[in-house]
């Protein structure tokens, strides 16, 4: 395992120097999953929930979120993001929302904050506008499933990857 990149030497925290790092194509995709009763994803749904379309303010929430990013995280960079695409799907199964995320930009620093970002938010928002009648949802599965460009390469976590 390599040493952290946000510690100097001294093992204090510092923002890393992406001046000298060449300008590469980067991608990542994150995802998270909300499970709710069944009842709750029906309102979704069915477009019957009371404060209206909840995915689409989930949506809007995620992507606003990557792009505020840096604003919440204290050593990340301000980044000029080309793409955010944000992916809410309700899902029977769990019962709940599946939540994808992508970001995308050409830069010197990835961009796989953006991603766990937009859809930690996406989740949260979701929770947020269906709490009145949802208290016990879960947010979970929070993670990155891969990555591409920049020194490192491609990077997919195993058995996973984009849904």
């Amino acid at each position: 395992m390599s040493q952290f990149s946000h510690l100097d030497e001294q093992g204090k925290a510092h923002m890393v120097d992406v001046g000298e790092k060449p300008v590469t194509r980067r991608e990542a995709i994150a995802k998270a999953s909300v499970s709710m009763q069944p009842e709750t994803l029906d309102l979704l749904v069915n477009g019957k929930h009371k404060k209206g379309d909840v995915l689409a303010v989930a949506r809007i929430a995620g992507i606003q979120a990557a792009k505020k990013t840096s604003d919440l995280i204290p050593l990340c960079h301000p980044l000029m993001l080309e793409s955010v695409s944000v992916e809410l799907r309700p899902d029977a199964a769990l019962p709940g929302v599946r939540i994808n995320a992508s970001c995308r930009l050409s830069g010197q620093t990835g961009v796989e904050m953006e991603a766990l970002t937009a859809v930690s938010v996406a989740a949260l928002t979701l929770y947020d506008m269906c709490k009145s009648v949802d208290r016990g949802m879960i947010i979970e599965s929070v993670s990155l499933l891969e990555k591409r460009g920049g020194k490192s390469g491609e990077w997919l976590r195993e058995g996973e990857g984009s849904e």
